[in-house]
């Protein structure tokens, strides 16, 4: 799992944040925010948002233009599935589920689509232990 994890992150230059918050104190907003200073071109993906960061969010991974690296999930688990369809659709390179964040069948459809993923952690720790 190491190896998968460092290669999605090294990886990866576009991150789509499914679920992201525009409150600054909420996990979702403050990992957006740690991979934006690194470098990462994050693209927000939530219906009730018009921007975040800095940047314009989208209803949907379907609506965003161009193709996206990681598609990086803040969603309740039973969502996830619908998520990871919309992925394989749009042509996601990784999936990566939060901390907390776990769906069997997600893992499913995208091991159909051959799509590496991530369950159960945190983008921001994980780079972190890489020293980034």
């Amino acid at each position: 799992m190491e190896r998968r994890i460092k290669a999605i992150l090294s990886g990866s230059k576009t991150v789509a944040v499914v679920g992201i918050s525009g409150k600054p104190d909420r996990p979702s907003h403050v990992v957006a925010k740690y991979l934006q200073e690194r470098g990462y071109k994050v693209i927000p993906v939530n219906p009730n948002l018009t921007e975040v960061l800095g940047e314009k969010a989208y209803k949907s991974l379907a609506e965003v233009p161009g193709r996206v690296d990681l598609v990086d999930v803040f969603r309740k688990p039973e969502e996830v599935p619908g998520v990871a369809e919309e992925a394989v659709r749009t042509g996601a390179r990784f999936f990566w589920m939060q901390e907390g964040v776990e769906s069997d069948r997600a893992c499913e459809i995208l091991d159909a689509a051959g799509i590496p993923w991530v369950k159960d952690r945190c983008v921001k720790k994980e780079l972190g232990k890489l020293g980034k």
